[in-house]
């Protein structure tokens, strides 16, 4: 006899969507990592700007490239706080993903041990059957020896 778990589409669905989140937890990871990056590179940009302004300032320099270049660093400012925005929703779709990859999981274990608990009853029922099934043998065959 074979083992026929009855729920298995839905085991199969449970993992399926664990995948899914899976997924979308890494794809989750890889924005704010991105997002991060794009945050580090305006700062870097920032304080070479702040750096190059300083230099400027020590020597001759007209006041419009002066202007120009303070222009450049409130627009890098104000980009950097775009940014900082952009990195905390990316670290909350992370963690809401993050838990729902533990629902998921949750929810797939659940199913999967109710269907190695189904088993191991089927496999407790056959083997009692086939020790039934052997004792009546061993009984037919006593019979049939206590006749002779």
């Amino acid at each position: 006899m074979r083992f026929h778990y009855p729920l298995q589409k839905i085991v199969d669905l449970k993992g399926s969507e664990k995948a899914m989140a899976e997924w979308e937890y890494a794809a989750s990871l890889g924005k704010l990592k991105a997002e991060e990056d794009t945050l580090a590179s305006l700062t870097r940009d920032l304080e070479q700007m702040a750096e190059a302004l300083s230099e400027q300032t020590k020597r001759p320099t007209s006041l419009f490239e002066i202007q120009r270049m303070q222009e450049y660093i409130g627009w890098l400012e104000q980009r950097i706080r775009q940014q900082r925005e952009g990195v905390r929703k990316a670290k909350e779709a992370a963690r809401l993903r993050q838990r729902k990859l533990a629902d998921r999981t949750v929810d797939e274990k659940v199913w999967l041990n109710a269907r190695d608990r189904a088993k191991e009853l089927f496999v407790q029922q056959a083997l009692a059957q086939e020790q039934s099934a052997l004792d009546e043998m061993a009984v037919m065959r006593a019979v049939a020896s206590a006749r002779r």
